[in-house]
């Protein structure tokens, strides 16, 4: 039985991996922005198993050290750290993305990942070992498209502080790499993602209708995958580029509706 913490883990791709990790019989922190988000997400995955709910505001070191604190307070000890939690401006050109989006995207997606790989390898060094893993996304292998340079920006900036990490504790008992779940409808991705324009949209809709899978399809891979790698600075990947380019030529998906349905689901809960 293993402990793993999870930021940004009361909605989305990290409920996901929270609910995987319990199904395997191993305890979870759980992270969020509020209580009000937190201790709702705790009684629902407590059915599950043993999990600890922390409010932490990621862009807040004190809050960051908070969490592995309250975690080694109740279990002993941290495994597994993975730096989830992200946010997105709204779908704009960079000229018209608001101040204060610009500073909470960094903050974040890169200042936040930055403290939560601090807090975890210092407590780790002490400790003797773990695994920390940081969250890819969009623009993390350097693709760019208008409307998402803000975001994309950040996530490249993820891939390198993986990467030179990696190569920086390589002598340590530490484990660093990266997740990349691909395209999973969740809020942060469609609503970050959805142009003004229409025919943008539907552009859009496609490609993530044949590239997208659920959350539920992604996080068991992922955590399987989390748990077994040995490998420092290991890539854990589930849309491979092979991957992409089999889905664009069999015909069976493209005619799936996964945002659609997202859609429907989001909808239907607001």
């Amino acid at each position: 039985m293993q402990t793993i913490v999870v930021t940004g883990s009361t909605r989305g791709i990290g409920r996901g991996l929270a609910v995987e990790f319990l199904k395997r019989g191993h305890r979870v922190v759980v992270t969020g922005r509020t209580p009000a988000s937190v201790d709702p997400a705790v009684a629902d995955l407590a059915k599950l198993g043993d999990v600890l709910g922390v409010p932490c505001e990621v862009s807040d070191h004190a809050a960051v050290q908070a969490v592995w604190d309250a975690a080694v307070e109740r279990f002993g000890r941290v495994d597994v750290w993975i730096n989830n939690a992200a946010l997105a401006p709204d779908h704009a050109l960079f000229a018209d993305v608001p101040p204060d989006q610009l500073e909470a995207t960094v903050s974040a997606n890169l200042t936040g990942t930055m403290y939560g790989v601090q807090v975890a390898l210092r407590g780790m060094l002490a400790q003797g070992g773990g695994k920390i893993y940081t969250f890819e996304g969009f623009g993390s292998d350097g693709m760019t498209n208008p409307g998402l340079t803000t975001y994309g920006a950040t996530k490249c900036a993820v891939r390198y502080l993986t990467e030179a990490l990696a190569k920086e504790y390589a002598d340590t008992p530490v484990l660093i790499g990266a997740l990349s779940p691909g395209m999973v409808p969740t809020d942060l991705l469609i609503y970050s993602s959805r142009s003004e324009d229409p025919a943008k949209w539907a552009k859009s809709k496609r490609i993530m209708n044949i590239l997208g899978d659920k959350v539920e399809t992604v996080t068991p891979w992922l955590v399987e995958q989390a748990l077994a790698n040995e490998k420092n600075g290991a890539r854990i990947a589930w849309l491979t580029r092979a991957r992409a380019m089999r889905r664009f030529l069999l015909p069976g998906y493209k005619n799936r509706d996964i945002v659609g349905e997202y859609e429907r689901e989001y909808e239907a809960k607001s």
